[in-house]
């Protein structure tokens, strides 16, 4: 039976409408790739409390979870991940950082130039053309 991963993962907007994204870090999978941040579910915890949790375990500051924006699901030859995307805002802190990640804040129509994994690229180009 295939491993099936649930992951929840954040659409942080600026004030110049820039989306926040992270790089994924050395020995995880897909290493060196682009993302929106966020993480894996833990047992029992719904999708916005692991989305809380990580985003203060690798930003620092604390979120706010609003509504699911999209959910893709998609096979990779090890494994099916079910990804949730929902659009955040910073409730207070300051982001920064906090496991040696790049980060950046990329305007929608640039997102695309970003190695992204394959599971995320449907939705890049929706917020391309997102307002």
């Amino acid at each position: 039976m295939p491993l099936v991963i649930e992951v929840a993962a954040a659409l942080i907007r600026d004030r110049d409408g820039r989306y926040l994204i992270t790089q994924r870090r050395h020995g995880s999978h897909l290493a060196g790739l682009w993302e929106f941040p966020g993480g894996k579910l833990e047992a029992g915890e719904s999708a916005e409390g692991a989305l809380r949790r990580e985003l203060t375990e690798e930003l620092g500051a604390t979120f706010s979870v609003g509504k699911l924006a999209e959910t893709v699901r998609w096979e990779y030859p090890d494994r099916t991940v079910v990804l949730h995307f929902y659009d955040c805002r910073v409730e207070a802190g300051v982001i920064e950082p906090r496991e040696g990640q790049a980060m950046a804040w990329v305007e929608p129509g640039r997102l695309a130039a970003y190695d992204f994994p394959p599971a995320d690229r449907t939705l890049i180009a929706r917020l391309a053309s997102r307002r």
